[in-house]
């Protein structure tokens, strides 16, 4: 009997540990979750220059690296290093933190983007209404619903997600015209809402009167990829520059995104014809819209191309020489009929030190030659989100008038 009593005393004891135990590991995760980091960084002045702070006590270099330049931050008080920029131009900025050699997100910002598979804190310069920093950001103006679409694709025999933005006031009913909005390499669904301000460029865009309302739909352009990483079965995968590599494909792209014209005409409100269609996109994107507008030529009024990889048949100008022409017999037909068909805009935009330069610089001037209506925009820079948030405000305001 006192055995029995010994053992069930250990018992309580033990239980009361776990008990104890249980309560400490509870009581550290709910003061790690309030457990705020008092810094501020970044905090953007009224000029427009931006203070950057991180706790380092034990670095002996830090930096922060961004697409206004590198600067080397200085240690203060409290181990507390810290830097601030000259003056920044009204835009979005996405940077990250260097810590003896090592890339570091700055725990003091919540707000951050993936590109791929990397991840860079954002923030907003804005001096003034209707400039970039202003349009890129939230105001208080309508906005419209973003929604996550699971839609099936026929060509490529699966199930597929696309983001489709509907502009304010479309509960109230009524028939809109579409824009298909296409990411690059490396890109999902998700780019043109994250890196692009796509939605919010459209809200105030919208709010000023300055753009048609229009549903955007920014469909997954990776025909081996159904969604972006971590959204369909094929788990939390490593994104890489082209989808997920070890799927194939039944069918590409270009030839898959009726499925995807079908499936909006069908659920959405649009008006389901050439006059009200457009389609756009960065990069490979670009080189998607100049595809899918070639193949489907009774199907969108307006194209833009933006940095596009322009899809021709053709290496280099080596090659162009040696062939004479930038595309096959039937390449040319295909655009002859497109043209034929007259399009209200074909609007092509690129940077000066884009690398996609040569390429689109050749199919400009075959479009020369031909005689094909089309307007160019050249900007600074190269292949950068700066200058595609850029061309996508530009190119909206001329749709749909």
């Amino acid at each position: 009997m006192k055995k029995n009593n010994l053992t069930l005393q250990a018992k309580e004891r033990l239980t009361v540990f776990f008990l104890l135990m249980l309560m400490t590991v509870g009581s550290w995760a709910q003061q790690a979750i309030f457990d705020v980091n008092n810094l501020t960084s970044p905090e953007v002045h009224q000029d427009g220059s931006v203070t950057f702070r991180l706790h380092a006590p034990k670095a002996i270099t830090v930096s922060v690296a961004g697409d206004f330049g590198v600067i080397d931050m200085k240690e203060g008080k409290d181990g507390i290093w810290s830097c601030t920029t000259p003056s920044l131009e009204p835009e979005m900025y996405s940077y990250r933190f260097k810590v003896d050699g090592m890339d570091l997100l700055d725990p003091s910002n919540v707000y951050r983007c993936r590109d791929i598979a990397s991840f860079m804190n954002i923030f907003i310069v804005t001096k003034a209404q209707g400039d970039k920093g202003w349009l890129y950001g939230v105001n208080k103006v309508r906005h419209g619903n973003v929604s996550k679409v699971w839609y099936p694709s026929p060509t490529l025999k699966t199930t597929r997600r696309m983001t489709v933005y509907m502009p304010a006031g479309y509960e109230d009913g009524g028939r809109y015209p579409v824009l298909y909005l296409l990411h690059g390499a490396g890109g999902d669904e998700e780019a043109w809402t994250t890196l692009g301000r796509a939605a919010q460029i459209l809200d105030n865009l919208m709010a000023e009167g300055k753009v048609k309302p229009m549903i955007v739909v920014m469909p997954n352009g990776n025909a081996n990829s159904d969604a972006a990483p971590g959204e369909w079965d094929k788990g939390m995968y490593k994104p890489t520059f082209m989808g997920h590599a070890a799927s194939k494909p039944v069918a590409s792209t270009e030839e898959a995104f009726k499925d995807i014209v079908s499936y909006v005409d069908k659920h959405y409100r649009t008006l389901a014809n050439k006059k009200n269609r457009a389609i756009c996109g960065l990069s490979m994107g670009g080189g998607h819209s100049f595809a899918v507008s070639r193949l489907y030529p009774d199907w969108f009024n307006y194209v833009g191309l933006f940095s596009a990889h322009v899809h021709l048949d053709v290496k280099d100008r080596a090659d162009l020489q040696a062939k004479g022409c930038c595309f096959t017999p039937e390449s040319e037909r295909m655009l002859q009929t497109q043209f034929k068909k007259k399009p209200v805009l074909y609007w092509i935009a690129i940077g000066k030190d884009d690398f996609l330069y040569d390429n689109n610089k050749m199919y400009r001037e075959y479009l020369d030659q031909k005689g094909y209506p089309y307007e160019y925009v050249e900007t600074d820079g190269g292949h950068i989100w700066r200058n595609w948030r850029i061309y996508l405000t530009q190119f909206c305001q001329r749709l749909f008038k």
